[in-house]
């Protein structure tokens, strides 16, 4: 049953997309487990390059199947607006397959989800404002708003009366906000029912079907592990489980099923938002990595937060994913520093500590203790092979992979698709 995990090892924004758009030709189903439109995926196919949000990166490999599981949380109008700008550019999205049991994305989700974060100001989490945080709490106060609702207008107005009941006190007497008529929402909803149809379907038992026929398929995480619901930098995290338990979870697949769970890991660190980040830079270094980089949020458009890779955040994430291999991403971005710090541990208190700690006040206090490992100035974004590769790359690469936990499989030199090497095949 050759059903792979594909996740990022920090804090999102690792390159999932390249590494889902790599595997897409070898696999016949992409699925999205977890997440909403807060979660950006940059591809780069030829000279041409795309942002993808909601939809699974596997929509841009023509003889694959991608699909949306029940886990995720589904924007219909940021949906939508995602399959005209792909067809527009004469990409085929007539294969996609939404879970009826996904949740959906309503306008007053989308205004309480801003609407507290504003009202937080300085406490604030730094969430996308896109409504997913809200969308998964009416899921688990069981007042949420599934795809399969859109097509029996009875149900969907006594949910969506059930939902307003509560948020609209909340909106008039906390936030001083207008309610919310509980006949525009259903309209709205009511109004996407016909065009979802034919993408709608049981994917929990299309997918076990798959596996049981021996196709390939490979579930793909948004965000990244330190921004998982439960093993995550709480409350500074996602509200949903993009660690590899939430692929079974999120799909309807068990565990059993699962072959491989692939890490991915960008060459230094990055995240978006507000937390802690221990490797952080402020100096020119940070502005350097920002710039090379391009590190700029895809769906937020936010300037990402910059450091030296954090050997500790990839052994926590090959714990608690059962990592089997990492595909390492960007590392030509590195190319010209002669020495490459790389944290190996933290002081707390004045003690070692290479471990990451349970507790929130001392994660903290974190201060990263470094190890320097000395760089290279050769251009590696034509290298095939490992081999190829600069002899300080090479250390560099076997030094993380031994710090991280298990074995370094791919390794990105570029952004685009032909500007990988692989080491060992993931399927």
């Amino acid at each position: 049953m050759p059903a792979l995990v594909l996740l990022g090892a920090q804090w999102g924004d690792e390159g999932k997309g390249k590494a889902t758009d790599l595997l897409g030709g070898s696999v016949d189903y992409v699925v999205r487990y977890q997440g909403g439109n807060n979660a950006g995926h940059t591809v780069v196919v030829g000279d041409q390059k795309y942002a993808l949000h909601l939809l699974p990166s596997g929509i841009l490999t023509p003889e694959c199947t991608p699909v949306i599981g029940n886990g995720v949380v589904i924007d219909p109008s940021v949906l939508f607006s995602e399959l005209n700008g792909l067809n527009e550019r004469g990409v085929d999205t007539s294969k996609l397959l939404i879970s009826g049991n996904a949740h959906v994305i309503t306008p007053y989700n989308v205004t309480v989800d801003k609407v507290t974060e504003r009202f937080l100001g300085k406490r604030k989490i730094g969430t996308t404002g896109r409504g997913i945080g809200p969308t998964y709490a009416d899921k688990i106060n069981r007042v949420g708003i599934r795809i399969q609702d859109l097509y029996d207008e009875s149900i969907l107005t006594q949910k969506v009366e059930a939902a307003l009941d509560g948020k609209n006190q909340l909106l008039t007497k906390v936030f001083n906000r207008r309610a919310i008529e509980v006949g525009q929402v259903v309209e709205e909803l009511l109004s996407y029912a016909d065009r979802l149809k034919p993408y709608v379907a049981d994917t929990v038992l299309l997918l076990n079907q798959a596996l049981e026929d021996d196709k390939v398929v490979l579930f793909e995480g948004g965000q990244g592990t330190l921004l998982d619901i439960d093993h995550g930098t709480y409350p500074f995290v996602t509200s949903s489980n993009p660690t590899a338990g939430g692929a079974c979870t999120g799909a309807g697949v068990g565990p059993t099923k699962i072959s491989r769970v692939i890490g991915i890991l960008k060459a230094y660190t990055t995240r978006v938002g507000s937390g802690p980040f221990p490797t952080e830079l402020f100096d020119e270094d940070g502005e350097a990595l920002r710039r090379i980089g391009g590190e700029r949020g895809v769906t937020t458009g936010r300037d990402r937060r910059c450091g030296w890779f954090d050997a500790v955040i990839a052994r926590y994430a090959t714990r608690v994913n059962g990592l089997t291999d990492f595909f390492l991403t960007k590392l030509d971005v590195l190319t010209g520093w002669e020495q490459i710090p790389v944290c190996v541990a933290y002081e707390i208190d004045g003690k070692r500590v290479e471990e990451l700690p349970y507790s929130q006040t001392d994660f903290h206090h974190a201060k990263p203790i470094y190890e320097s490992l000395p760089g290279w100035s050769e251009d590696i974004t034509k290298a095939k092979s490992f081999s190829d590769l600069p002899k300080n790359a090479q250390a560099y690469v076997k030094a993380l992979e031994e710090m991280s936990g298990a074995p370094i499989s791919a390794i990105g030199v570029g952004p685009g698709r032909d500007e990988t090497i692989e080491i060992n095949s993931f399927i």
